[in-house]
């Protein structure tokens, strides 16, 4: 056992000088990476890359640089390591970690793909799948997303790389639609144009992007339903502040014009005669002729 011992000891104070090279060569490869931190992003941020990309080249730059770093050094501080041996090695090893990390890696992955697409960026309202809100951050691993109501969902990129995602202000305007009746009796193409003229009066109505847009669409239960549709800015509230005053002013012109808009009517058929029965006065009243007097 002293002879094992004292055999261990005399090895490594003979690859004590190796370890100290190895060491000393990751510390200048530390010093390369934090150069190359704060340069490499200066330089591709003056050719206008996008930021998400600039983080990105920089992350792959700085892993590539470590992963060399760390060969050389190993074969520094282990001189019958050879380079080849070492791949070999960290090959089967990632193998054993990719199975074992499946799910970081696909999202890590997932993560690279969206940075370098960019098919979203940060303060863009999505829907995937459940999920709505505003972006509020893009790691490698996952989206920070705050929904309408103030919660913050935190989903991985691998659930947003394979579902599809609504982008709801890839523009700066959207289309929106309610649906308004008149009255049978009314005279269809009056309450068309009394609507236009409402619906453009709007300040939130984009008719300079796109023309408002109203059809009368079908013969409803009670009404004539007119599709009135016009184009705004994309946020949800844009969409619903827009909805609100567009359904106000609306209601005020029909009413300024007297155009009715009905409440829903029920017509109730008997397949038989249905038997009345009259009521005695002094029942309706409720007082008798006696009581009277």
């Amino acid at each position: 056992m002293r002879a094992q011992l004292a055999g261990y000891v005399t090895g490594f104070w003979a690859a004590l000088p190796q370890i100290i090279a190895a060491v000393t060569f990751l510390l200048f490869v530390l010093i390369i990476v934090k150069v190359m931190r704060a340069i490499l992003p200066r330089v591709l941020r003056r050719a206008r890359m996008r930021t998400a990309l600039v983080d990105v080249l920089v992350m792959l730059t700085s892993v590539t640089f470590w992963l060399l770093g760390g060969l050389i050094a190993l074969t520094i501080a282990f001189p019958t390591i050879t380079p080849g041996k070492a791949i070999t090695a960290l090959g089967i090893g990632s193998v054993a970690v990719g199975f074992a990390f499946k799910d970081v890696f696909e999202n890590f992955l997932a993560g690279l793909l969206l940075l370098i697409r960019e098919p979203f960026s940060k303060g863009d309202y999505i829907q995937c799948q459940e999920i709505e809100g505003q972006i509020e951050e893009i790691t490698i691993r996952d989206t920070h997303i705050r929904q309408t109501d103030g919660q913050l969902v935190v989903a991985p990129n691998g659930y947003l790389f394979k579902n599809p995602v609504t982008i709801r202000t890839a523009r700066d305007v959207r289309r929106t639609t309610i649906i308004c009746g008149v009255a049978y009796g009314e005279d269809v193409d009056r309450a068309r144009d009394v609507i236009e003229r409402a619906v453009r009066a709007v300040d939130q109505v984009r008719d300079d992007v796109q023309d408002v847009q109203i059809f009368a669409q079908a013969f409803g239960s009670s009404s004539i339903d007119f599709e009135v549709t016009w184009w705004t800015g994309s946020r949800p509230v844009d969409i619903r502040s827009s909805r609100d005053k567009v359904v106000a002013a609306i209601k005020r012109a029909l009413d300024e014009e007297g155009i009715e808009i009905p409440f829903p009517y029920r017509t109730m058929t008997f397949k038989g005669a249905v038997p009345v029965q009259s009521i005695p006065a002094e029942d309706v009243t409720g007082t008798k002729g006696s009581d009277r007097a």
